[in-house]
C-alpha cells in the first residue's frame, strides 16, 4: 500500500464504534458524568447523588445520561424509586487499550 492510501475498512473493525464511544464521552457535561461515575465505581450514583456532585439540573442530566446508556457507556438499574447508574468499565478499558495498542510501533507498554 503506498504511503497516501488509507487502510480499508473491515465489517470487523472497531474504529467506527471507537469514535461514537468517544463522541458521545466527548461532551464537557457527559465527560464530567463518566468521571464521577468511575469514582463511584462499582456501587455507581443515583442520579440525585450525580445532580449534586455535579450541580446539574434533571432534565440536562436525564438527557446525557440517556446518550451515555445508549451508546453503553453506562448501566442503569432501578432500586426501588431509584435509578442507579454505573460505568461499563470494561468498555473503558477496551477503548483505551486499543488505542494504546498501536504505540509504539504496536507494543503498547
Amino acid at each position: 500500500m503506498a504511503n497516501d492510501e488509507l487502510p480499508v475498512q473491515t465489517l470487523d473493525d472497531p474504529l467506527p464504534r471507537y469514535a461514537d464511544l468517544l463522541a458521545v464521552i466527548g461532551t464537557e457535561p457527559r465527560l464530567r458524568i463518566v468521571r464521577a461515575l468511575i469514582a463511584a465505581h462499582p456501587e455507581g450514583l443515583v442520579v440525585g447523588e450525580v445532580a449534586d456532585a455535579l450541580g446539574m439540573g434533571g432534565s440536562s442530566l436525564s438527557h446525557h445520561l440517556d446518550r451515555l446508556k445508549m451508546e453503553r457507556v453506562v448501566t442503569v438499574e432501578r432500586q426501588g424509586t431509584f435509578l442507579r447508574y454505573r460505568v461499563d468499565m470494561a468498555l473503558l478499558r477496551e477503548l483505551v487499550n486499543w488505542m494504546a495498542s498501536e504505540c509504539c510501533g504496536g507494543t503498547a507498554g
